[in-house]
């Protein structure tokens, strides 16, 4: 069982160099031949195990993030279509626009023109996720109302952070994110990287607007105060120091998801442009030993 363990741990690691070398070259050839090379798998075995771990080919993960990375530019940046397609391996916009389409239901023009706000869970079309956004009214119901729970339940600030060293384990899922935190907790404890003031990271490599919550790719980090070694499936990180919209929160776990969607409504509110570096949540408290099981966190997203 110990050595099955270890194959498991190591299958990861080879699979995680994968997934960041695909994150790093979305525009150019990610063939099946390159990616098992740098896994050190042979194609056929590397085939297989990346559909173990995922629960998708290689070609439908490609696919995917292709797409999704190309609906997030369009909700955050202002930039032509053929800039986007290109960034994103497509040879042309006709080939762009079909992928597209088959993905959200809609061509790149409309999910751009129907999102005013440039923020795309709220729409009126059905997702490949099966929900269904509301018309144009409610949506300006629904951003009027989280622009009001926004300024009752957070302190904002744009402010300018320090390096943060951390060491991490890469999740795939919201849903395993406590078992990783988890793992991360017992591997940490003895290394003397806990105490009363040790904070927690989560890193996300994939927006929730655009990416189904069980295929999303996340980071359980802890913030490192002195240097340690790793091996196995935990790493060694870093983000780096940059400007970021900070938004402090005391929330209940159900409300994450609409304390980020009226982050960003905020920072598309106040002119700010989303950077190409990865949000992140920092923890103050755990939230299982609040007596009304709520959150101290922060959000932060990075920009420009």
């Amino acid at each position: 069982m110990h050595i099955e363990n270890e194959i498991q741990i190591d299958y990861k690691v080879r699979i995680n160099r994968v997934f960041e070398y695909i994150d790093a070259n979305l525009d150019g050839a990610l063939t099946l031949k390159i990616l098992a090379d740098i896994a050190f798998f042979s194609p056929f075995h590397f085939h297989r195990v990346f559909k173990s771990i995922t629960g998708e080919t290689l070609n439908d993960y490609v696919i995917r993030r292709r797409i999704e990375k190309s609906a997030s530019d369009l909700m955050h940046k202002h930039v032509s279509l053929s800039t986007i397609y290109r960034s994103y391996g497509f040879p042309d916009n006709s080939s762009f626009t079909r992928a597209f389409k088959k993905f959200y239901g809609v061509s790149p023009t409309a999910f751009k023109k129907e999102n005013p706000n440039k923020f795309s869970k709220i729409r009126q079309i059905e997702s490949k996720n099966g929900q269904i956004y509301p018309d144009f009214e409610k949506y300006i119901c629904i951003i009027d109302n989280l622009k009001k729970w926004i300024q009752m339940n957070a302190k904002i600030e744009v402010k300018e952070i320090e390096k943060l060293n951390l060491a991490y384990v890469p999740s795939i899922g919201t849903r395993n994110l406590e078992a990783t935190y988890q793992k991360l907790v017992r591997w940490a404890g003895p290394k003397g990287l806990l105490d009363d003031n040790t904070k927690m990271v989560t890193i996300y490599h994939d927006s929730l607007l655009v990416t189904e919550a069980d295929k999303a790719r996340l980071d359980a980090c802890i913030v490192l105060t002195k240097s340690v070694a790793v091996d196995g499936e935990f790493g060694l990180t870093s983000i780096e120091q940059g400007k970021f919209i900070v938004g402090s929160f005391e929330i209940g776990i159900d409300e994450f998801e609409k304390s980020w969607t009226g982050l960003f409504v905020w920072m598309h509110e106040h002119g700010y442009k989303k950077a190409d570096r990865h949000p992140f949540e920092l923890y103050h408290n755990n939230f299982n030993e609040h007596p009304e099981k709520r959150a101290k966190v922060d959000f932060y997203i990075p920009i420009d």
